[in-house]
């Protein structure tokens, strides 16, 4: 057997089989493009398959060493990558600066921290694998932009539309560039470097050539805007990098302007952080001690047993501790297949991340109606669940090492869950003024009772809804 086929073979024992044959199809039959950075999301859409099932097989393949994941830092503005590591360890910064945009952003795992994934050269080699070797426009696309910009498969002649001109330049390389310049607001622009110059052509049409010169480096330097006249430019470009570089000169008008706002959903560090699969796999290899990185939003859901000291006693520590396990094993099947995570147990209890709202929701009651069947079969209610689940911004961190979370939401999820009588979730505002929950609680015929309750550590009321 080849290499490819022993991967392979042990990816359809690891992940969906489906999905595994139709990722192993694509790395045989696809495009070099195909294969690079790809967007699991995407992916799932493109070849009907289901997202986590698909999530989870590209997870595996990295395991396995068939694919690299690699973990990129976005501009919200552009959808360009500002950064990008072999893992989540890389993400440093305070603040990434976007040239292109000319703005800085506070990284969060939410919307600017992407997770693609590439074929291992050890499957197949494609171009990508050498990006410096790219045409210019590919390495726009396949390298500088995220998988969640939606970028044409006509991109080279959209972009003929706004281009005055693309050179590449070796390492150390000066050119100079004769162009016109309209009356319009032009940028240019290197995707390697990042380097960018504004220039606001206005005033009067000049025959008088206009000269320019910049160089292109990994400073990042901030230029401000310059003001120039339509007519002729001399532009100088000075390659101070040991890379080829690619500058473009383009018009930054609405053309761009629809180019760059074409996006699509694409899988997030926070949905990846919250799959029981990567959770699984990479438990000890996520964060370092010391990061501390924003998440706008999670959901959190803390479940915990009632009576479970009197159930050791009443039916004697086998039978309980046999109960308390198929109860857990219930619980994480239920996370992991509404896109949740066990982050970790404490004695009887669970705590589990979910990226939302409804899907934290359909779990807990689905959660609920598992336990019953389970009291049914035994024929006692000796398992009385008490759930609690709460949204809001916090900290991804690594605590006792493993990737854990801190902040005020989590613990409010975790008092919440302390009110909550069994088999009735308790949630807060956050939770029911979900629009997808409301619709959750309407089509399930579950009613709602909310009241004001003082959560000890919180220091104000918080008003919690009980569902039942």
């Amino acid at each position: 057997m080849s290499e490819m086929d022993v991967l392979f073979a042990t990816l359809r024992q690891a992940a969906d089989p489906q999905t595994a044959a139709c990722i192993e199809n694509v790395v045989m039959h696809g495009s070099d493009r195909d294969l690079n950075r790809i967007n699991a999301l995407a992916f799932a859409d493109k070849h009907h398959l289901d997202e986590e099932k698909t999530i989870a097989a590209f997870i595996h393949a990295a395991r396995i060493g068939a694919f690299e994941m690699t973990w990129n830092v976005l501009c919200p503005g552009c959808g360009g990558v500002l950064d990008s590591g072999a893992t989540l360890k890389g993400v440093v910064q305070d603040t990434y600066h976007c040239e292109l945009c000319a703005a800085g952003y506070e990284p969060t795992l939410d919307e600017m921290v992407e997770v693609t994934f590439t074929v291992s050269p050890r499957l197949r080699s494609i171009a990508a694998h050498d990006p410096d070797r790219l045409p210019p426009l590919e390495y726009y696309r396949q390298i500088f932009f995220s998988s969640g910009v939606d970028l044409p498969e006509d991109l080279k002649a959209r972009f003929e539309r706004i281009l005055l001109e693309m050179i590449e330049l070796a390492p150390g390389e000066k050119a100079f560039v004769s162009l016109q310049l309209p009356a319009q607001f032009v940028i240019i622009f290197d995707a390697v470097t990042h380097s960018a110059q504004f220039i606001d052509v206005q005033g009067e049409p000049t025959d008088e050539r206009q000269t320019l010169s910049m160089i292109l480096s990994q400073a990042h330097t901030l230029n401000e805007t310059l003001i120039l006249r339509p007519g002729p430019l001399r532009l100088t470009l000075e390659n101070h990098t040991d890379r080829r570089v690619v500058p473009n000169v383009c018009i930054a008008g609405d053309d761009l302007h629809d180019l760059l706002g074409r996006r699509r959903a694409f899988l997030t560090a926070k949905r990846l952080l919250t799959n029981q699969s990567f959770r699984d796999i990479y438990r000890t290899d996520t964060l370092d001690v010391d990061q501390r990185l924003k998440i706008t939003s999670l959901t959190f859901l803390f479940t915990d047993l009632r009576g479970s000291t009197a159930l050791y006693e009443r039916v004697g520590d086998l039978a309980a501790f046999d109960l308390v396990r198929a109860h857990f094993r219930v619980l994480h099947e239920i996370v992991a297949t509404e896109a949740g995570a066990v982050v970790k147990t404490i004695g009887d209890a669970v705590m589990a991340t979910f990226p939302s709202p409804d899907r934290a929701v359909a779990a807990a009651l689905r959660m609920r109606e598992a336990m019953l069947r389970l009291n049914a079969e035994h024929g006692s209610d000796d398992l009385l669940l008490k759930i609690g689940i709460h949204e809001g911004p916090c900290l991804a961190v690594n605590l006792n090492d493993r990737q854990d979370y801190f902040g005020q939401t989590v613990n409010i999820a975790s008092r919440v869950q302390g009110l909550a009588d069994p088999n009735v979730i308790m949630t807060t505002e956050a939770i029911v003024g979900d629009s997808k929950v409301s619709e959750i609680l309407r089509n399930g015929g579950i009613k709602s009772a909310s009241r004001m309750e003082e959560l000890h550590g919180i220091g104000h009321e918080v008003r919690i809804f009980a569902l039942s």
